[in-house]
């Protein structure tokens, strides 16, 4: 049986990012914190965190804190349960979730399509975002509950359900549009790559993607803008300051983008992964993403394309 007061001070440790801040956290000393994580260690036989100037949890510590925040949100959904009845609503209190996402994903279908959710249930979300291709790390070592990732297969204690395709076009204003292409109007790759590519971070690589399926280009080299939030990325293309790659359900808030090759898209096939046993705020949760996805994003082609160093 692991001792809950020990299983907390791991968690606090990880989540507060020192012993320090842990002790403070849980309002317990220094000393009482040291002292319950080597008694943990001791009881499991190995150790749980890699100790130096930050703190890291090993593979162990992760599976631990995987299993405290599952126990938190299991004994959460328990005290609501009993609290049934008058005055229940104002009684429950708040759960977390937290849940690694890219940008272009949380900035167009999924916060919309969960914020009901949320409302209804007091739930708190904490957005993690990274790029599609890592944030199955996030989950991996315990720091969420569930992940929008273009991973298919299934990590350990975990399911892989398709949510969609998020689609991206390329485009730009139209005073660069207009001299990326020949007199004929056909695109000029070396007029295009001539131009500086808007970029969203040195994990996107869309644009890599675009001119090797459209013109078999492979990693070739050209100038780049980056710019890492998503509207800053997409004001920097209206501005005619490059081209880039922008999310379909983003294109109808941009009129005055226009697409360099019309028709051509990048498409990024995307999965929600959740622990395979969840609490009930988390099935919730679950719902209600793979609800949103499918309203919002076209369906999983049978052979989807698997980008990778998509965008976060």
């Amino acid at each position: 049986m692991l001792d809950a007061r020990q299983l907390e001070a791991l968690a606090a440790v990880i989540e507060q990012g020192g012993f320090g801040p842990a002790a403070q956290a849980l309002s317990i000393t220094l000393a009482a914190v040291s002292l319950r994580i080597k008694a943990l260690e001791e009881h499991l036989g190995q150790r749980l965190l890699v100790r130096g100037k930050t703190v890291r949890a090993t593979a162990a510590g992760q599976a631990l804190l995987a299993h405290v925040k599952q126990l938190r949100l299991m004994e959460a959904d328990l005290l609501g349960g009993l609290q049934g009845g008058a005055g229940a609503k104002d009684a429950a209190r708040w759960q977390s979730l937290s849940v690694a996402i890219n940008a272009d994903s949380v900035a167009s279908w999924f916060l919309p399509g969960v914020a009901p959710l949320l409302q209804r249930h007091r739930l708190l979300l904490e957005i993690v975002i990274d790029d599609q291709d890592h944030t199955h790390d996030a989950l991996k070592s315990g720091d969420v509950i569930g992940c929008v990732t273009t991973l298919a297969q299934p990590m350990r204690g975990c399911v892989a359900e398709p949510l969609g395709v998020m689609r991206y076009r390329c485009v730009a204003a139209p005073e660069v549009v207009q001299r990326c292409r020949t007199p004929r109007g056909a695109v000029s790759p070396h007029q295009l790559l001539a131009h500086p590519a808007i970029i969203f971070n040195r994990k996107d690589a869309l644009q890599d993607a675009f001119l090797e399926q459209h013109f078999g280009l492979k990693q070739p080299n050209y100038p780049r803008h980056f710019a890492p939030a998503v509207d800053a990325f997409e004001r920097a293309i209206e501005l005619g300051l490059g081209w880039g790659m922008v999310p379909e359900q983003h294109l109808a808030s941009r009129p005055g983008l226009q697409e360099l090759l019309p028709g051509a898209t990048v498409d990024v096939t995307l999965y929600w992964q959740h622990w395979e046993r969840e609490p009930l705020s988390a099935q919730r949760l679950t719902q209600a993403v793979k609800a949103a996805a499918h309203a919002g994003l076209p369906l999983v082609p049978r052979r989807g394309i698997t980008l990778s160093g998509t965008r976060s």
